[in-house]
């Protein structure tokens, strides 16, 4: 499964992607959250490994360069709720200028309300990190709870905090302010794109 966007695709995670998704997992980006794998034959076993409940990405630019990475696992039809997780833009030079990890989270969204059909998305994210609680927020999520000391990175506990967000509020308050972001964005990089063509 492939989920295509104006910027960005989301294709199937592959085990020859081991390599490159181990780099970016251990890189200073990737702090907060957990490592993994230690060796490439480890990221690889683990790749292969993925159960069906999960739908792992990477995520890459219309031009085929692969610069992120993004799943959606715990997906629960029964009870109709999944989570975004292992969210990771790994080569951040390359999306400079461009709402790489908006759409390629609206992408994720698209499939969980309109294909899946499910009613909630929600997820855990360390509460030291500030700025993608923040960013999560801004795009619908709502904040439902505190784990006091959920996890152990970097040799100390951190709290975790718990975001979720409803179909309704996706359709109503999500959807339309990253339809508008993504927009703003575009016209942006098209007035950089024709400034630098007539200097």
């Amino acid at each position: 499964m492939e989920l295509h966007g104006q910027h960005v695709v989301l294709r199937p995670l592959r085990v020859d992607d081991a390599e490159l998704t181990l780099g970016w997992r251990q890189s200073d980006r990737a702090t907060l959250l957990n490592r993994g794998a230690a060796s490439v034959a480890d990221q690889a076993a683990w790749i292969a490994s993925r159960p069906k409940t999960e739908l792992n990405f990477v995520i890459q630019l219309r031009s085929g360069r692969p610069v992120g990475m993004l799943s959606l696992v715990n997906i629960d039809e029964v009870n109709g709720r999944a989570e975004p997780a292992r969210f990771l833009i790994g080569d951040p030079d390359s999306v400079k200028g461009l709402p790489v990890a908006l759409e390629a989270l609206k992408l994720l969204y698209e499939l969980v309300f309109d294909q899946l059909e499910l009613h909630r998305v929600y997820g855990t994210v360390v509460a030291d990190n500030r700025l993608m609680v923040k960013w999560h927020k801004s795009l619908g999520m709502k904040e439902e709870g505190r784990l006091r000391q959920h996890y152990f990175i970097a040799g100390r506990f951190h709290d975790g905090i718990c975001i979720g967000m409803m179909e309704d509020e996706y359709r109503t308050v999500a959807l339309p302010r990253m339809n508008a972001l993504i927009g703003a964005a575009a016209a942006g990089t098209q007035i950089v794109s024709r400034s630098q063509g007539t200097s």
